[in-house]
């Protein structure tokens, strides 16, 4: 006893040591730190981030699980299976049901029934208690095996769950997922099923692929900085707006991440801030978006589509960042080293499927060998099999009894082997038959060697196996995304003029503001100002309410960056000389605020004479000197059109070295700098004067560009860089009134064909259809040869009837687009050429620019002139040029 209390003595002298007690101190920033990496790591690995080997997050794994357990091919509640669900998610059942309707509506994994919301619109789904679901048949062929799935305990250690799924499929990409954790985020975007099949199937043949997203709500999208789905990354994804007249257009498909609400609330919202002006808008949207916006009467239809991409939600930015857990840990890595990784894990699956059904059906051999061995021998009637004493001795006898065909074996003959023979019944011995036996381990080995030769060819086989599910599958699950290049789009441009700029000009100031000053332009409130004063001092500011810009300032407009054909000019006199020069000059880019000179900088400069020219425009002055001895000629003219256009900054030429008394505008010159140069590219479906696509010409004043559409549908355009064209474009060039079109077209209604001779006539903006009204009449081929002749090969019961040669011209007049042409022939018709005429057509080509490389082309000079016969019975199968 005296011990023991001796020993609790010297235990509590050393507790109150004061260095175990001071090395069994948690200080507070320690503990927070170890909690908060401690709940950090269990957001990022058990809530966000989706982990690399199924695509799956927990949550929506143990969803799959729940409904794998219930599955029966019906539905059930979905507030059944959020019950089920709760065995495995110690969460609370709103993550669990957000989960399941995300899932569901996703459209892949899950079979719904009910209203499960609209992604679309943004309408929420109805209560669990009203909707039902179901896993699909896709989702029960790829993502479960419990044979090859490795089980954990559940939180409360009742059950068992998967740790990952065994998904044979790239499902992270195909879903996409949107997660943010502690620290980190993952934001994947959803892909196409078809293409990621494809691309699983390139790799496995070691070929190079590419992936990019497609978006379930559709839209346009420029893909060239997504960057393989890494951190820096950006996608441009815009609405689909289409033009239903030059008043309404019609948004039909939405960005990625946005609903026709948000939509609609970001178009009033621009159009409240006086960015774009619409009169009213109607959202007739059900399966699909339909969203009509009227615009008012004074606005160009193609500058408020630009101007929705602008201000509107109808144009947005994402950014990708491809995060997944892998051997529980985060990893940055690009969609294409997803996609490998996924078909990598998918080939492994695969394998081990087959080495286990090998195993089983080795398994199954054996047993068949060793039942047939011991039926066929009459085994179980030994005597010493039917008087064992004991199980022992019987085992032992009909072990014996094997040994003459163990050889044959593939494993040793077990005792759990003959337990099992032991346990066969009378009847089947009764009912067995050697030749149905030999049969069936037959078709056994075969099936061993069938799966033996797959395991020795598993890339071939994993091959196979994506194309199995894409043909199964992956019908109906087309590419809704359209994959586009996007040209940025300048907001000053686009911007409708929605304030009024003043000046005053007796005091110096300028702005929106000064309602009873002097008008001079319209203007929007993002617009910048440029301002000359009289002394050749500029500089370009931000238009406001008030700004002081100098006393009697010399010239104010709306400034307009990198615009290089709008030409000042002008004539100042030099403060220190008193020389005159005179200078043409074009202000491109310049530093807001800051000021700048036209004249040399000397003090007592001013200018005498300046005109701003949209155009390039040059002019013809009269010049007056002031009277002087010895100054024989007084009053002189200079043409400004022959002095070079030359940078801001330089000095000019000389004038004059006399004083000046007056200058005067004799006569308004032309533009110097010709027409304007116009491309279009067809990446953008834009017109642009950067050298960039297809030359159309050198455009003045009233010219004209011709769009012809696959469709049978022309239009005429201006040349303004701001218009909108349809992709299904035929041919795109300057427009030449003297040209006569020779269209041959398919009649649907009178089931032949038709070829017309005409000229265009119809005003800019308007577009008509010229192979008739019949919506299902083709255009085969148009030519603006003016001599075409044509060969007709004929078909079916005509057959052997010898071609036909048609003269176009001889055959039919020029006559009215709305004429319906005249029918090429009553036989039935195989096929339609165009071969050289006769007649050669000098005017064929427009003339080529010596000024430029790229002359402009005509598109109709070699479109061959070749179609085939349109199947009566399917008019899917009528063939034209496009």
């Amino acid at each position: 006893m005296a011990e023991e209390n001796e020993n609790a003595n010297n235990e509590e002298l050393q507790d109150n040591n004061p260095e175990r007690i001071k090395e069994e101190i948690i200080y507070l920033p320690g503990m927070y730190r170890d909690w908060f990496m401690d709940y950090a790591s269990y957001v990022i690995l058990e809530r966000a981030v989706p982990y690399v080997n199924d695509g799956l997050k927990p949550v929506q794994r143990r969803i799959m699980h729940a409904m794998r357990e219930m599955d029966d091919g019906r539905f059930t509640k979905v507030a059944n299976i959020i019950g089920q669900t709760m065995q495995y998610h110690p969460h609370g059942d709103a993550s669990i049901g957000d989960a399941l309707v995300q899932l569901g509506q996703k459209n892949l994994l899950v079979d719904t029934q009910g209203n499960w919301g609209n992604q679309l619109t943004g309408d929420g789904a109805a209560a669990p208690r009203y909707i039902e679901a179901r896993l699909t048949k896709f989702a029960l062929e790829v993502v479960f095996n419990p044979k090859t799935t490795e089980w954990k305990l559940a939180y409360d250690g009742r059950k068992k769950e998967p740790v990952t799924l065994p998904v044979k499929f790239p499902l992270l990409l195909a879903q996409g997922v949107d997660g943010i954790a502690v620290g980190l985020a993952s934001k994947i975007f959803p892909h196409n099923f078809n293409e990621l099949i494809d691309a699983s199937i390139a790799y496995l043949k070691n070929k190079e692929f590419e992936i990019l997203p497609d978006f379930p709500s559709g839209g346009m999208a420029d893909f060239s900085k997504y960057n393989n789905g890494l951190r820096g990354g950006v996608v441009k994804i815009r609405a689909k707006i289409e033009k239903r007249d030059n008043k309404t257009l019609v948004i039909t498909e939405i960005p990625f991440g946005k609903t026709t609400t948000t939509l609609i609330d970001s178009i009033i919202k621009a159009n409240e801030k006086g960015k774009i002006k619409v009169k009213k808008i109607d959202d007739n949207t059900a399966e699909n978006v339909e969203i009509l916006v009227h615009i008012a009467n004074d606005v160009s239809s193609d500058k408020t589509i630009d101007a929705l991409y602008a201000f509107t939600d109808c144009e947005v930015s994402l950014s990708p960042n491809a995060c997944i857990i892998e051997n529980d840990k985060p990893h940055f890595i690009s969609v294409s080293e997803i996609l490998k990784r996924s078909v990598d894990a998918t080939l492994r699956l695969l394998k081990q499927e087959l080495e286990i059904k090998k195993s089983e059906l080795e398994e199954a051999w054996h047993f068949a060998s060793l039942e047939q061995i011991f039926i066929e021998e009459r085994i179980y009637k030994d005597k010493k099999f039917e008087d064992a004493a004991s199980m022992d001795v019987a085992i032992a006898h009909v072990d014996q009894r094997l040994e003459p065909w163990k050889p044959k074996f593939k494993r040793e003959i077990t005792r759990e082997d003959i337990q099992k023979l032991m346990e066969i019944r009378m009847a089947r011995i009764l009912k067995f038959n050697t030749d149905k036996a030999n049969e069936h381990i037959l078709s056994i080995e075969d099936e061993i060697d069938e799966v033996v030769n797959n395991i020795e060819n598993i890339v071939p086989y994993t091959i196979r196996w994506f194309s199995h599910l894409k043909d199964k599958y992956g019908k109906g699950r087309e590419r809704k995304t359209e994959i586009r290049s996007f040209e940025n789009i300048v907001a000053t441009k686009v911007v409708v003029k929605n304030e009024k700029l003043y000046v005053d000009r007796k005091e110096g100031f300028m702005g929106t503001g000064l309602r009873k000053s002097e008008f001079v332009c319209d203007c929007s409130d993002i617009d910048d100002i440029i301002v000359f004063r009289r002394d050749g001092t500029y500089f370009v500011t931000r238009v406001s309410d008030k700004t002081f810009i100098g006393k009697n300032p010399l010239h104010i407009a709306v400034f307009k960056r990198n615009d290089k054909r709008t030409i000042y000019n002008s004539v100042y006199r030099d403060g220190k000389t008193g020389v005159s020069y005179m200078k043409r000059f074009a202000v491109t880019g310049v530093t807001r605020d800051k000021e700048y000179d036209l004249t040399k900088g000397t003090k007592g400069s001013r200018v005498t004479y300046f005109s701003a020219n949209p155009n390039g425009e040059a002019e013809v002055l009269k010049i007056l000197l002031k009277p002087k001895p010895r100054i024989k000629k007084l009053a002189f003219e200079v043409d400004m059109g022959e002095l070079a256009i030359k940078g801001r900054q330089s000095m000019g030429n000389i004038l004059t070295k006399h004083e000046v008394y007056k200058i005067s505008l004799k006569e308004k010159g032309i533009s110097t700098l010709g027409g304007r140069k116009i491309w279009f590219d067809e990446d953008v479906m834009r017109l642009n004067a950067d050298n960039r696509g297809k030359y159309l010409g050198e455009f003045l004043g009233e010219d004209k560009i011709l769009v012809i559409y696959k469709n049978g549908e022309l239009q005429l355009y201006n040349f303004d860089l701001s218009n909108h064209f349809d992709p299904d474009i035929l041919t795109i060039e300057k427009f030449d009134s003297g040209k006569i079109l020779s269209a041959v077209y398919y009649d649907a209604e009178q089931k032949f064909y038709y070829v017309k001779r005409f000229e265009i006539d119809e005003p800019e903006g308007k577009r008509i259809r010229f192979i008739g009204d019949n919506p299902d009449n083709k255009l085969i081929s148009i030519t603006w040869v003016r001599y075409p002749r044509l060969e007709i090969e004929f078909g079916g019961k005509h057959s052997e009837r010898e071609n036909e040669i048609i003269e176009v011209a001889e055959y039919i007049g020029v006559k009215s687009w709305k004429a319906k042409g005249k029918r090429l022939s009553n036989y039935s018709i195989e096929n339609v050429k165009e071969v050289e005429p006769v007649v050669k057509d000098e005017d064929q080509k427009p003339a080529q620019d010596k000024d430029d490389e790229e002359g402009p082309k005509d598109d109709f000079d070699d479109i061959p002139f070749e179609v085939k016969r349109p199947d009566k019975s399917d008019d899917k199968n009528q063939m034209s040029l496009f």
